[in-house]
C-alpha cells in the first residue's frame, strides 16, 4: 500500500474494560471478539503514562496543532474519579506545548454525578451519553444484568448535564438504531432533552451476522432514518444531527463527519486498558482478533500502527472500497459504508456494506428532500450568481485588508477608512459593490492577496482600493475626497477612465472628487496640476474614458490594468476608427445571437460588463470574476457570434465553479468525453459539456455526443446537489433542441 502514513489525531482510551449495563447489542460483549474476558478491568499507571508519552511523540513528530483524546470502555466512569484524574493530568501535561489536548468521554451516563463532572469541569472534558429514545425504545437493549431499566439514571445524567454550570461540557446524545422502534417518538424523546446534537447509529453487522429486517425489506433502516429526517426538518432542523449534516456536507462537495460513512482515510488508534493498540473498536463484529495490530504503547509507537496493513486499508479511500462501491454514484457520501459492516468470512473486507441498499435510498432521499433548501441561488439565477461574484471580491478584500491593516499600512488604511465613508450612504455602497463586484476587480484582489509582504506591493494594493473609492465616489456623486496615487503621469479609475494628471514618468498623489457631472483631479504639492473633467463620458486633452460599442451597448475597456487576465496579449488603447469597426462587429454578430439563441443573448447582454480587445488570437474567457470577455479575431459573423457565446459559457461557468462546489473529489475517476474519445477529470468533461449545451443550440453539431456526456455526468460520483442542479438546467435547455441537421435550428432558453 502506497503513499504518505496518515497520522492519528483521535485516539479511544480504554480506561475500563468492564460495564455495569448489559446491552445485549454492545459489540464489546456480545459480538464476535470476546477479548475484553483476558483484559485488566482498569488501566495501570504505566499505560497511562506511556500513553501520554506516546501522545506528545506523535504530535511532536507530526506537528500536530490538536489530539483528541476519548476516554472509552467498557463504561469508563467505573473508573472511578481518582483514576480519571490521573489520565487527565498525565495527558494534559504531556501534552502543554505541543498540542491542544481535546478530551472526550463516552458514557453510559449510570454512574455520572456532581463528582464526576466537576473533574471534568476542571480539565474540560467534553461528555456524551448514549441513549436509544424513550424508555420503551431505550429499555429494548441497555438493561441491567437483572432486566432493571437504566433510562430514569441516564435521564438523570442528561439533567445534570444540562445544569448552567456543566452544560458546556455537553456533547449530545449518541442512539443505536432499532428498527422495531418508532422512528419519531425516538426522534421527539431526544429533541425533548434538548441536547446540543445527537447521532444515530446504525447496529453493528456484518454479511455473516446481517443486521435484524423484520418484513424482509431491503432499505428499512433507511426508512426509519428516512422518518427521522422528515421529522428533523418539519421542525426546522432546530439542533444538529451528525449523520445528516455529513451526508448534506459530501452532497455539497465537502467532507464527511463521521467515520461512519465518507472516503477520508482513518486518523483513530484505540489503546485497550492492559495498553495494546488496535485498530477501531466496531472490528470486534467482525472476527476474533479483527482489532489487534500485535502492538502496544510499551514498545511501539504510534507511527507502527499508522504503518499496520490494516489501518493502511482504511486510508486508501476510494481505492479501499469495492468494485462495486467505486462505480457507484453515491461513494462519495456513503464511501461503502463503515468498513466492519463489509466484512464477510469467504472474501474479507472486499464488498459493499451489508447496509448497501438502506445507505444508497438514504443519500439519494436526503439529496432529493435537501437540494432546493441547501443548493446556491447562483446555480438558478443569473442576478444572485452576480451578487455571489460580489460577496466572494468582499471576502478575498477582507482578508487583504487583515493582512495589510495588520503590518500598519498607511496608505492601505487610509483607503479603508474612506470605503467605509462611502459606504454610509445607500448610493454610495451601491457604487462600491459595482466598482468592487467588477471582474479586473477580482484579478486585482487575487494577485494583491498572493504577493509579496513588501511595501512597494503594499502601496500598489492601497493604490487600486484608493482609485475604486474614488470611482465608486464619482458614480454615487458623493461629497468625498479620495487621495490616489499615479504612475507615469496617469491616474486610472476603474469602470470610468483615465484621466492625465502629470507629465510621462511622473509619480505622485492626487485628490480626486466628484464635480458637477465631472471630476475634479487637482495634484497634492507644490506645483500640482489641477484637472477638471465636465463629464465622465466624453473623451478630452485630460480625460480617456472607457466607450461603449456595439450590440447591448457593451463597454470596451481597453485601458485598465488589470486586463490582462485572458492568457493572451491584450490590445493597447484603440483608435476611434478601431472601436468603431469593433462595433459594427458586434452588432453583427449580437443579431445572430438574438436571431438563433434570444434567452442566452439576454443573459449575456446583462452578464458581460466588460469587453476587452486581445492582440491577437480568438476570443477568450477571462481567468478571473464574472462578465469579462478578450474580444479576439473569429473569422466571419456567424463564428465571432459562436465565439462569443462560447466565452459567454466559459465566463458563466467559471463563475459557478469560484462560488459553489458543483463536483467533489475530481480526479479520482475518469470519464470518456463522446466528442473526443478520451478519459478526461469530471471537472473537465462537465466544462466542455456546459459550454457544448450552449453552442449547440446555436448550431448543432453533435447532439448525440452532447446527450451521452449528460447520461455520463449524472451517474457520476463526484457530482454535488449544485452539480445535479446545473445537469438539470443543462438538460432543460438542451430538450427544445432541434433534432436532425444542422439546419433545423430554434430559439432555445438559457440556463
Amino acid at each position: 500500500m502506497t503513499g504518505p502514513l496518515v497520522p492519528f489525531r483521535e485516539v479511544v482510551l480504554k480506561v475500563h474494560s468492564r460495564c455495569d449495563l448489559a446491552c445485549d447489542h454492545c459489540y464489546i460483549y456480545e459480538h464476535a471478539d470476546q477479548s475484553w474476558r483476558t483484559r485488566p478491568k482498569s488501566i495501570s499507571d504505566e499505560a497511562i503514562s506511556w500513553t501520554a508519552r506516546r501522545l506528545a511523540e506523535h504530535a511532536s513528530e507530526h506537528a500536530l496543532d490538536s489530539m483528541s483524546v476519548i476516554l472509552h470502555g467498557g463504561e469508563p466512569l467505573l473508573a472511578g474519579p481518582a483514576r480519571l484524574r490521573r489520565v487527565c493530568e498525565e495527558l494534559t501535561s504531556a501534552l502543554d506545548g505541543t498540542a491542544e489536548l481535546d478530551l472526550r468521554i463516552h458514557t453510559n451516563g449510570v454512574q455520572l454525578s456532581p463528582r464526576y463532572l466537576d473533574l471534568f469541569d476542571e480539565f474540560d472534558v467534553k461528555v456524551g451519553i448514549s441513549l436509544d429514545g424513550d424508555r420503551a425504545a431505550n429499555d429494548r437493549h441497555r438493561l441491567f444484568a437483572n432486566g432493571r431499566t437504566s433510562h430514569p439514571l441516564v435521564l438523570r445524567a442528561v439533567e445534570l448535564l444540562r445544569q448552567d454550570r456543566y452544560r458546556h461540557l455537553d456533547l449530545g446524545l449518541l442512539c443505536t438504531i432499532d428498527i422495531r422502534n418508532d422512528p419519531v417518538a425516538v426522534y421527539d424523546a431526544l429533541v425533548e432533552l434538548d441536547p446540543p446534537q445527537v447521532d444515530f447509529l446504525l447496529p453493528h453487522a456484518t454479511w455473516d451476522e446481517p443486521p435484524l429486517r423484520p418484513g424482509g425489506s431491503p432499505t428499512a433502516y433507511a426508512d426509519w432514518i428516512l422518518a427521522v429526517f422528515d421529522r428533523w426538518a418539519e421542525q426546522g432542523r432546530k439542533l444538529p444531527v451528525r449523520l445528516f449534516s455529513s451526508v448534506l456536507s459530501t452532497l455539497s462537495g465537502g467532507p464527511s463527519l463521521t467515520e461512519s460513512l465518507g472516503l477520508a482515510p482513518t486518523d483513530l488508534v484505540v489503546i485497550e486498558t492492559d495498553g495494546q493498540l488496535e485498530q477501531v473498536d466496531s472490528l470486534k463484529s467482525a472476527y476474533e482478533g479483527a482489532a489487534a495490530t500485535g502492538f502496544d504503547v510499551f514498545s511501539h509507537s504510534f507511527d507502527e500502527v499508522a504503518a499496520h496493513p490494516g489501518v493502511r486499508a482504511r486510508q486508501l479511500g476510494l481505492a479501499g472500497v469495492s468494485e462495486k462501491c467505486r462505480a457507484c454514484p453515491v461513494v462519495r457520501s456513503c464511501g461503502g459504508g463503515l468498513y466492519t459492516h463489509r466484512y464477510r468470512s469467504s472474501n474479507g473486507f472486499d464488498n459493499p456494506s451489508v447496509y448497501c441498499g438502506d445507505l444508497e435510498t438514504l443519500v439519494r432521499a436526503i439529496e432529493e428532500r435537501a437540494a432546493a433548501s441547501i443548493g446556491s441561488p447562483a446555480v438558478t439565477e443569473p442576478a444572485e450568481l452576480v451578487a455571489a461574484g460580489q460577496d466572494l471580491n468582499r471576502t478575498i478584500l477582507a482578508a487583504l485588508h487583515t493582512r495589510l491593516g495588520a503590518r500598519g499600512h498607511a496608505y492601505w488604511d487610509e483607503a479603508w477608512e474612506l470605503a467605509a465613508e462611502a459606504e454610509r450612504t445607500e448610493q454610495g455602497a451601491t457604487a462600491l459593490d459595482e466598482v468592487l463586484g467588477h471582474p479586473y476587480a477580482r484579478t486585482w484582489l487575487l494577485r494583491a492577496q498572493g504577493g509579496p509582504d513588501d511595501q512597494a506591493h503594499g502601496d500598489r494594493a492601497a493604490g487600486r482600493l484608493a482609485a475604486s473609492v474614488a470611482a465608486a465616489a464619482i458614480r454615487a456623486r458623493l461629497e468625498l475626497t479620495v487621495p490616489v496615487r499615479f504612475d507615469d503621469g496617469r491616474l486610472f479609475l476603474p469602470t470610468l477612465g483615465e484621466v492625465r494628471i502629470g507629465e510621462p514618468g511622473e509619480q505622485g498623489r492626487a485628490l480626486v472628487r466628484a464635480s458637477g457631472e465631472g471630476i475634479l483631479v487637482r495634484g497634492e504639492g507644490p506645483g500640482g496640476a489641477t484637472r477638471v473633467i465636465e463629464t465622465v463620458t466624453d473623451e478630452g486633452p485630460y480625460w480617456t474614458p472607457l466607450r461603449r460599442v456595439g450590440g447591448p451597448d457593451f463597454v470596451l475597456d481597453d485601458l485598465d490594468p488589470y486586463r490582462d487576465c485572458f492568457g493572451a496579449p491584450v490590445a493597447s488603447r484603440l483608435t476611434p476608427q478601431q472601436a468603431e469597426q469593433w462595433g459594427v462587429r458586434l452588432d453583427a454578430a449580437w443579431e445572430l445571437l438574438r436571431e438563433r439563441v434570444p434567452d442566452q443573448a439576454t443573459e449575456a447582454a446583462r452578464a458581460m460588463v466588460v469587453l476587452t480587445p486581445l492582440g491577437a488570437g480568438p476570443t477568450r474567457a477571462g481567468e478571473h470574476g464574472y462578465g469579462a470577455l478578450g474580444l479576439g479575431v473569429d473569422g466571419d459573423d456567424e463564428e465571432h457570434a459562436l465565439s462569443l457565446l462560447r466565452g459567454f459559457r466559459r465566463t458563466k461557468f467559471r463563475a459557478l465553479v469560484g462560488v459553489t462546489d458543483l463536483y467533489a473529489a475530481d480526479g479520482e475517476w475518469e470519464h470518456r468525453a463522446p466528442w473526443s474519445q478520451e478519459s478526461v477529470p469530471f471537472s473537465q468533461l462537465l466544462a466542455e459539456t456546459f459550454e457544448r449545451v450552449g453552442t449547440e443550440l446555436f448550431r448543432p453539431q453533435d447532439l448525440e455526443g452532447v446527450r451521452n456526456a449528460l447520461r455520463t455526468l449524472e451517474s457520476a460520483p463526484e457530482l454535488t446537489i449544485d452539480g445535479t442542479r446545473v445537469l438539470a438546467g443543462l438538460q432543460k435547455e438542451l430538450a427544445g433542441c432541434a433534432h436532425g441537421t444542422s439546419e433545423e435550428k430554434q430559439p432555445q432558453g438559457a440556463f
